[in-house]
């Protein structure tokens, strides 16, 4: 089987976006165009900028400086609140429970989710759990070879984790077969094929699609005259259960760059923000996790600005989001078959 590939842009470019040629020779700062040997560190970072400048600073980083962040304008024409067009693509590979894949700009995920029958944890038992693993493919950026993807993947696992595996998130109970004896384990598998910033944001919703499309078969547990528990599956690929994903959160990351922070940030982007907010957010808005990411500092009231963009934007995104997911699911068998792996 394979699934519907969609793609969507949250916002269109302005119309009124003005394209200019830059000068040889020069570099953009808040100003304009200056000389490039008249640009000092002090006009690339800005005069009140709440990071020190880093040592070794590199001039071509104050090239995506511009005066047009400040007016919500980007170096590629989108606004600061403004994704890239998104590609999803469920059911992508055959031998799982639910698999999806999904291209932002030049990032892409694929996320597989395979259910096998384990036992419950002890501290809970009458949940099931999930379990996360990231690979970061060394095909994807040469910074993954070594121990560079390793260490990622590990960071990347440890927040899906905290985001994830929660009542908040997922009905764990529903997951349960039989208390403190069988439950379902969800073993959520991520590959980073290609890297082009944003991988946060990315890779939750890949993970939101895998877990919509994923397919539990229905399980009977049957009790003899001596009290032992006996489980039957159903043999029927149709008879399964489909997990609620309502309130599984997406990641929206915000990247400071200078005065202004912007989401979906592309690997250019990325190298100039010192400073970096994760935030979950549910499809009602509300905010289950928080997480710092960079050397850099943030102040306090650019974080209350930076949760506040994070809500407004978070719920956008889940709108598309499920209405992608539930249209594709409408369409059953006739949805046209796609897919990058065939």
């Amino acid at each position: 089987m394979w699934g519907l590939q969609v793609t969507w842009s949250l916002s269109q470019p302005p119309s009124s976006a003005v394209v200019c040629e830059q000068p040889q020779n020069t570099c953009v700062n808040r100003h304009g165009w200056v000389p490039m040997e008249q640009l000092t560190e002090q006009a690339a970072w800005g005069p009140d900028s709440a990071d020190p400048v880093p040592e070794n600073a590199c001039v071509r980083r104050c090239q995506l400086f511009p005066a047009v962040y400040r007016e919500d304008l980007r170096v590629d024409g989108r606004g600061c609140e403004d994704y890239r067009c998104v590609q999803v693509e469920t059911d992508v590979v055959s031998n799982t429970s639910g698999s999806a894949r999904v291209r932002l700009g030049h990032t892409d995920i694929l996320v597989g989710v395979k259910a096998e029958m384990g036992t419950p944890k002890l501290e809970k038992p009458n949940e099931g759990y999930l379990e996360f693993f990231v690979d970061c493919s060394a095909s994807a950026t040469p910074e993954f070879e070594g121990r560079g993807g390793d260490d990622l993947g590990t960071e990347i696992a440890n927040t899906l984790y905290r985001i994830f595996n929660n009542k908040s998130s997922i009905d764990l109970k529903s997951l349960c077969i039989s208390p403190r004896e069988h439950c379902w384990a969800l073993y959520v598998d991520v590959l980073l094929l290609e890297c082009g910033g944003n991988l946060f944001d990315a890779i939750s919703i890949a993970v939101k699609a895998a877990l919509f499309n994923t397919r539990i078969p229905r399980v009977r547990v049957l009790e003899d005259e001596e009290g032992l528990k006996d489980i039957e599956l159903s043999d029927d690929p149709y008879d399964c259960i489909q997990l609620s994903v309502e309130n599984v959160p997406c990641i929206v990351t915000l990247c400071k760059i200078g005065y202004r922070h912007v989401v979906d940030a592309t690997l250019q982007e990325e190298a100039c923000s010192l400073a970096s907010l994760l935030v979950s957010v549910t499809s009602k808005g509300v905010v289950t996790c928080v997480r710092k990411v960079g050397k850099g500092s943030l102040d306090p009231e650019s974080i209350f600005e930076m949760l506040e963009t994070g809500k407004r934007v978070g719920k956008v995104l889940h709108t598309s989001l499920q209405s992608i997911l539930h249209k594709e699911e409408s369409l059953g068998p006739k949805r046209q078959k796609v897919g990058f792996l065939g």
